[in-house]
């Protein structure tokens, strides 16, 4: 069985953050262009995060990696999706928060 590494971790994550975030809130079946080019920038700067697998999460890192626009964007989507996912994706966000 493989070992799933962090960035790996996180990349899923930004992922089932965005598709719920179109889903729910945009009442949009399949992501608008503009939210896959938002999730597909987000993997680009995790795998060139300098922290590697030592990275803490986005929000308590020293260094914003993002351009302004795409920062705001994820910031929407992130503020919308945190208080729904334990709702939806209860296991997912226990092991996000004590990991």
């Amino acid at each position: 069985m493989k070992h799933t590494t962090r960035i790996e971790k996180e990349k899923r994550i930004v992922e089932l953050m965005v598709r719920m975030y179109c889903r729910h809130k945009l009442h949009v079946a399949e992501m608008p262009p503009a939210y896959a080019e938002l999730l597909a920038y987000a993997h680009r700067r995790l795998d060139k995060c300098r922290f590697g697998e030592a990275k803490k999460a986005c929000k308590r890192c020293p260094v914003h990696c993002y351009a302004r626009a795409q920062r705001e964007s994820m910031r929407q989507v992130m503020r919308w999706c945190g208080p729904r996912m334990w709702l939806y994706h209860p296991l997912i966000t226990l092991k996000h928060y004590l990991g």
